[in-house]
């Protein structure tokens, strides 16, 4: 059973208590604890729970569909965000961001009343327990806002509303907010434990690996460049520290890498799960409907669509990069190999994250007679050299499908729920893990080499790529070549990139190592347009993964999927922080101070 089905049944059992003694009970004199009152929590143990489901319930994060973002996707053309392209200003929505404290007033409401129940509501051992978890999400939520704009105000006790000046608060250091994030995850750390007993009510619930996983991503990016320009090698041994005995703790309470990367997202809780939300049908559906290839969905479709860079990351089987000579296409021979090295020689990485035309769809979806099962879906081109113009070719291969085909070619694979058809796909129930365990080993190989542990950092890397089922190669190094830190952080950079596709990642990755330029080097958003020859047609019956089939196609390069030379990387290399709101500003009677990168006198790193 899963935890927020748990959590719903004592909310729902609670309000029943609320009927029931409403009901049953009658007299002036009479104090009806189940009415649904602040006061009444506090009186009772259920209530209590379902005061921290709730803050469960608005935190957990949910999938990520923003490969638009950075490098990884498009969904349409000229989307390009104004901050990726380098318009910002203190007053756009693109560059600045709102302060918000619902959830924080929530949980020091929270802990400040679990602090004053007494045992004979709540057991001492429950009690430590749910402060533990309030502390993981207040630590978490601070750091939502402290790693976009720096130091914030540490609000830790209930404020009194009716005490206006109080409600002021300026914003603290950098420093101290971190401070109080790591002593807030130690404290979770100290009580929580590294599996529940009870994992049929409890699965999900955050443990004490989570806690310390988390702290390992809150101090590596606190170590990494965008709050750490001048490499104190002490902020890298603190992360070091907390990523390594995350590691050594989610080992001793059996995470591991699931041997099957695409089976994370369709074996729920495996091994590699250290935090998770989780979703099923009917009441915490998931939707995946929006990067399902248009015929099959509704409502929202195309969206991380694969860019040229991201298909091009994944390497090949045995662990070398993708070659790829856009000045070269036009050689039969370097195109026939580099369409067979494409499809035929990546890791598994590549299959499990990447829909490509020319295979099957893998739902249940069909639209007889353009498309039945079994058949491959053909999202393909054809060129007319007449007119300079490609044109998709799916609708002469699959006459009267449905749907605009998109724009690439290629369409997000990654979690896909592959069991509910276009007609369902508002009941998926596929998990989202948000901290897996090749994260929390990445972070530490990440850390390991920082601080020059090379041999460290790069078995981390050899065993992600182990799992994606690379050969070990020569002197069993998976393809790394690398052997110094300058080139060891560089694999990092590429391996996140492929480990991490479509989960969120990318673009956090790339503004703490201050790496805007990766993008801003790519200018336009870059296509593989999988093109068919002249005077050749494929049927729905054959598919790209044989040779002869594939064959009849050849790999066009397209500079600029958005049709506009001015649509393009130009992201601002001398802003690294968001700006505060001005109106957030003027609200707080300009007790907050804007960040130096807009005009402000607040330095975020300090």
């Amino acid at each position: 059973m899963k935890l927020i089905h748990k959590l719903s049944i004592a909310i729902a059992c609670a309000a029943l208590a609320v009927v029931q003694l409403s009901s049953c009970k009658k007299g002036l004199d009479y104090d009806n604890v189940g009415a649904m009152s602040p006061e009444n929590v506090w009186k009772d143990s259920t209530m209590i729970q379902a005061y921290l489901s709730d803050i469960y319930g608005g935190l957990l994060p949910k999938w990520p569909f923003n490969g638009s973002a950075s490098d990884e996707g498009i969904s349409t053309p000229r989307s390009l965000g104004d901050y990726q392209r380098g318009i910002i200003s203190a007053s756009s929505e693109a560059s600045n961001t709102k302060l918000d404290y619902k959830y924080i007033e929530k949980i020091n409401y929270f802990l400040d009343n679990l602090a004053k129940a007494p045992a004979t509501v709540i057991s001492a051992e429950r009690n430590s327990r749910f402060a533990a978890e309030a502390k993981f999400w207040r630590a978490w939520t601070y750091w939502g806002m402290v790693r976009q704009v720096g130091g914030v105000p540490l609000v830790l006790h209930t404020q009194d509303y009716l005490n206006k000046p109080s409600l002021f608060v300026p914003r603290n250091k950098t420093s101290e907010c971190i401070a109080q994030i790591v002593k807030d995850l130690d404290d979770a750390i100290q009580v929580l434990p590294a599996s529940y007993p009870n994992a049929s009510q409890d699965y999900g619930r955050i443990t004490k690996v989570a806690a310390m996983a988390f702290k390992g991503r809150v101090l590596l990016t606190y170590a990494s460049p965008l709050f750490n320009p001048g490499g104190d090698a002490a902020r890298w041994q603190s992360a070091y520290n907390a990523c390594k005995a995350a590691v050594d703790a989610a080992v001793s309470a059996g995470h591991a890498l699931h041997p099957n990367f695409r089976n994370i997202w369709y074996q729920e809780r495996n091994k590699e799960v250290i935090m998770v939300n989780q979703f099923w049908y009917p009441i915490h559906a998931n939707t995946f409907n929006g990067i399902r290839a248009e015929p099959f969905t509704r409502d929202a479709s195309n969206n991380n669509q694969p860019l040229l860079s991201l298909l091009l990351a994944f390497p090949k089987r045995d662990g070398s990069p993708m070659q790829f000579d856009k000045n070269q296409l036009g050689d039969p021979a370097y195109n026939a190999a580099f369409m067979n090295d494409f499809y035929t020689n990546r890791d598994d990485r590549f299959y499990a994250t990447v829909f490509y035309g020319g295979t099957p769809y893998p739902t249940p979806d069909q639209i007889p007679p353009s498309y039945v099962s079994g058949n491959s879906y053909w999202n393909v081109w054809k060129y007319d050299a007449a007119s300079g113009r490609y044109t998709n070719a799916s609708l002469v291969i699959h006459p009267g499908i449905p749907g605009n085909p998109g724009i690439t070619g290629f369409f997000d694979r990654k979690g896909l729920d592959t069991t509910v058809t276009s007609a369902l796909v508002y009941q998926s129930g596929t998990d989202w893990p948000e901290i897996r365990f090749a994260e929390v080993l990445l972070n530490y190989g990440e850390c390991a080499n920082e601080l020059g542990k090379s041999g460290e950092a790069l078995q981390v890397l050899h065993d992600i790529r182990q799992r994606a089922g690379i050969t070990p190669g020569a002197g069993n190094t998976y393809g790394i070549t690398a052997t110094a830190t300058a080139g060891i952080r560089d694999a990092y950079i590429r391996e996140r990139q492929v480990e991490f596709a479509f989960e969120g990642r990318r673009f956090d990755d790339l503004r703490r190592w201050k790496r805007y330029d990766i993008l801003n080097s790519q200018g336009g958003r870059h296509g593989l347009y999988i093109t068919l020859k002249d005077g050749q047609m494929v049927t729905a019956s054959e598919n790209i993964m044989d040779p002869a089939t594939r064959a009849k196609f050849t790999a066009r390069y397209v500079d600029n999927l958005d049709g506009d030379a001015g649509v393009k990387f130009n992201l601002d290399l001398n802003h690294w922080f968001f700006a505060l709101k001005p109106d957030q500003i003027s609200q707080s009677q300009n007790v907050l101070l804007q960040n130096k990168e807009w005009g402000g006198s607040f330095d975020p790193l300090q």
